[in-house]
């Protein structure tokens, strides 16, 4: 096990710092759902979180996001995330992608026409420009993950935080997916990535966390995991099916 990476560079954009987090299961009880969280993230990363059921993952990314707020302890973010939930049609607040990706612009003030501008490049950089006007409930699971992209992408955001985004899609939607992390993180975004599945993405991380009962276990590189009994931390080891992790790349 490596230590937590609690050290603050000029290029570290989320910084969190002994952070805990209660929330009370009766009128006199508490649970610690983080406990003492310690941790930095690079500006243009691609950080993989995971952990079992129950291990603080959605918590700690409702914290770097902004919906929940730490019980104690500090917690920094230089620009505010887009989240991309794991059902990304609740996300579609539009008729079409068009309309969906320009009512963040709209929301933040800008006219009509500047929103459906910063729609259609936000989606062109995803690849949907071709849909811009298909009925958005008839997109694809991959599609409607780019779509849920292409709307925090036209808000400017600079951090995007995927919550389990390979559920329920095949495998050409994986690849898109991935391709997509891939584009982003060449386009200089940081992009943290929620998941169990680690065979689909375990070869795009740059930096891998691994909680366990709201404890950071393991903050490091990939390769330093895989050689670790993660088994007993409840992650499946997805070289047990590969000889390596240039193996585990879905693209």
């Amino acid at each position: 096990m490596s230590e937590n990476n609690s050290n603050q560079t000029k290029n570290t954009v989320i910084f969190l710092s002994h952070v805990i987090k209660l929330f009370a299961t009766d009128g006199k009880n508490y649970k610690a759902a983080l406990n003492d969280i310690s941790l930095s993230i690079e500006k243009g990363s691609v950080t993989i979180v995971a952990g079992p059921n129950g291990s603080g993952k959605s918590v700690l990314m409702g914290i770097i996001s902004g919906l929940e707020k730490a019980t104690d302890g500090q917690v920094q973010v230089a620009s505010k995330p887009g989240l991309i939930f794991q059902d990304a049609s609740t996300q579609i607040l539009g008729d079409t992608p068009l309309e969906d990706a320009a009512v963040g612009p709209r929301n933040q003030g800008f006219s009509k026409k500047e929103s459906e501008q910063k729609a259609e490049e936000a989606l062109k950089k995803v690849s949907l420009e071709e849909k811009i006007l298909y009925p958005a409930e008839f997109l694809s699971g991959g599609e409607k993950r780019r779509l849920a992209v292409a709307s925090i992408l036209s808000m400017e955001r600079d951090i995007l935080i995927f919550d389990e985004p390979y559920a329920n899609l095949d495998y050409p939607s994986v690849k898109d997916v991935n391709k997509l992390i891939c584009d982003l993180h060449n386009d200089g975004k940081t992009v943290i990535i929620l998941t169990h599945e680690l065979e689909k993405c375990l070869a795009l991380a740059d930096h891998f966390i691994i909680l366990r009962k709201g404890k950071i276990v393991f903050d490091g590189k990939a390769e330093e995991a895989l050689k670790l009994p993660l088994e007993s931390w409840g992650i499946r080891n997805p070289l047990a099916k590969y000889e390596s992790i240039s193996d585990l790349l879905w693209a």
